[in-house]
């Protein structure tokens, strides 16, 4: 679940430059909030220019839902231990990318995780933890190795019956990418989408300045400690300071190992740059799974990422060549 873990300010104004404004639109998509703003010459142009990103993203939330029982993934699932399902290119292909996520953060994001047992409950009715044999077959159906792809008639198969696959943790971002793109292709000079903290760049204010996002705290949201500008780029915050649980003194949050069924720990924010929001929103969820030391080490791997993380008692670190203008 992706939400306002840093507050995202975004710094607009109300300069004209070439006749050009800013116009922002905010509605629920894909059961979540999402901000879109463009710079148009006047509301009219402005407001054919959202309608256009919100046709495409409703178009990739009726291809990649798990929710609705007529989607594409909907098709996968449904076969699951049965047959392979052929589907269009775009979600073969995004399952593909997916899965090399998978491999690249050694199945901390992994796409399989519907397939979980839901044991954890985060609504403050868990009175103790679960058993360590309940855990474990919490996960019994979870794999990114019973994923079978087939290139040449893109057809995608899941091994065992019952699994299932979503796009809770990669869908927001990639529909963000794609809402991007076409306003880009249609010849928006500028805006921002920004899908409840997966937020995609492009261009600059109308004042010629970069767009910027105000990094808080979630521990102190008071006051910002850094403002950072993003240029033709993507930022994803994803938090957990909200939802969880304790047992025995230790604090168990709701994004859930899918290789163990134990719940992430240590970690209560985390904030990826990234060229594409489709690889910051995996790549966010990934950092809290594989903690603080593991995370750091793999973006610092990773050419044109950066990250910064907050851990459960408000301490700040940062990847090696992130550069932060403090406030």
């Amino acid at each position: 679940m992706k939400i306002y873990s840093l507050l995202v300010v975004i710094c607009f104004t109300s300069l004209y430059l070439e006749a050009q404004a800013t116009y922002k639109r905010t509605l629920k998509l894909m059961g979540s909030r999402f901000d879109i703003t463009v710079v148009a010459k006047d509301s009219t142009e402005a407001n054919l220019y959202i309608d256009l990103a919100v046709d495409e993203i409703s178009r990739i939330e009726a291809l990649i839902s798990s929710w609705d029982p007529n989607s594409q993934t909907s098709k996968i699932n449904n076969n699951a231990g049965i047959q392979a399902a052929k589907v269009d290119r775009e979600l073969y292909d995004l399952i593909k990318r997916s899965l090399s996520i998978t491999k690249l953060t050694d199945g901390a994001f992994d796409i399989s995780y519907a397939s979980l047992d839901k044991i954890w409950k985060f609504d403050g009715s868990m009175t103790h933890m679960p058993d360590e044999e309940e855990i474990k077959s919490s996960v019994r159906k979870v794999g990114y190795q019973n994923i079978i792809l087939d290139d040449r008639n893109s057809t995608v198969f899941l091994k065992l019956k019952g699994m299932k696959i979503g796009f809770g943790a990669i869908g927001k971002g990639y529909a963000a990418d794609k809402a991007k793109s076409l306003l880009i292709e249609n010849g928006v000079k500028a805006g921002i989408i920004n899908a409840s903290g997966d937020m995609t760049t492009w261009g600059k204010q109308t004042n010629g300045d970069d767009w910027k996002v105000a990094i808080t705290n979630p521990l102190n949201k008071n006051k910002a400690f850094a403002l950072l500008p993003i240029t033709n780029g993507a930022v994803v915050t994803s938090g957990n300071y909200e939802k969880f649980v304790n047992f025995n003194g230790k604090r168990y949050t709701h994004i859930i190992d899918p290789r163990t069924g134990y719940p992430s720990s240590g970690i209560i924010s985390v904030t990826v740059f990234a060229p594409k929001a489709e690889l910051a929103d995996a790549l966010s969820t990934s950092v809290f799974v594989m903690g603080k030391d593991v995370g750091l080490n793999r973006i610092n791997q990773l050419p044109n990422i950066e990250c910064i993380i907050i851990d459960e008692n408000g301490n700040i670190f940062t990847s090696a060549n992130i550069k932060i203008n403090k406030i």
